[in-house]
């Protein structure tokens, strides 16, 4: 039996994201200290790692016994996800901040023994906060968001990322059949659109924990499915591709795109 105060914990949590939040946006008018990890595409800046460093601290101080998950190194050593695990990306979307200065958020997803209890979505310059705690359905700027109706895809919005487009042939045909495409470069954003109804599906061949742990939890909130791109349950201690999607649609990605027999 959890001892946890999830609206307490929640509360902590919006209010170190709007403080982070603010700490970007001082950080704008300073020039950017840009590396990059992997490949030159693969970018990190010094605000990436001062805002989860910023985590890291008020969380182990506020809750010691929670666990930190996050894109910058916090919690590499973690191999499972008992107790209680904060799984943040503290700007995802480093590419949009590096080039265009909007378009990046903060995510945080709280999980407890595996299952998402808070979900917080930041879209830092566009000042609207997605938040959700399990079983009480999903916010955005403290306005409940409706569930999602059925969509179809012929009159479907899907987000994608045009360079998945021409190395997978089955997203070829999805979007040759689909009303039009999207694609906003962060994961997490992608995913609010789908919350908030802006499009009505998301699909990334590849992305890790951080990225879509707490979008995860506002799309199931809001009736939504979130699985692989196969069908399969989503592992939140490694990399997977994913297909989010409004009910109907997301039945149709499956059976007409993805698990053609």
């Amino acid at each position: 039996m959890s001892n946890n105060d999830w609206h307490f914990i929640a509360n902590k949590a919006k209010s170190l994201v709007n403080e982070a939040a603010q700490q970007i946006k001082k950080s704008l008018k300073n020039e950017r200290i840009v590396e990059y990890k992997s490949n030159p595409n693969d970018l990190v800046t010094e605000m990436d790692k001062q805002i989860e460093s910023f985590f890291d601290e008020e969380i182990k101080k506020e809750f010691p016994s929670h666990l930190i998950l996050g894109e910058e190194g916090a919690g590499k050593e973690i191999s499972t996800l008992d107790g209680t695990v904060w799984i943040i990306d503290p700007i995802d979307g480093t590419t949009n901040f590096v080039h265009q200065q909007r378009h990046f958020a903060i995510s945080v997803g709280i999980y407890e023994d595996g299952v998402g209890k808070v979900g917080i979505i930041f879209d830092v310059m566009a000042d609207e906060l997605f938040m959700a705690v399990a079983g009480e359905g999903a916010f955005l700027n403290g306005v409940k968001l409706p569930s999602l109706n059925e969509a179809i895809v012929k009159e479907a919005l899907i987000a994608v990322n045009s360079g998945w487009i021409i190395k997978d042939e089955r997203l070829i045909s999805l979007v040759r059949d689909c009303r039009g495409t999207r694609a906003y470069g962060a994961a997490a954003i992608e995913m609010a659109s789908v919350c908030a109804n802006r499009t009505d599906a998301y699909i990334s061949l590849n992305l890790s924990p951080w990225d879509f742990a707490a979008g995860a939890i506002l799309i199931k909130e809001l009736g939504g499915k979130i699985t692989t791109v196969e069908g399969n349950e989503l592992n939140l201690l490694k990399p997977s591709s994913i297909c989010v999607a409004k009910p109907g649609l997301y039945e149709q990605l499956q059976s007409h795109y993805f698990n053609r027999k």
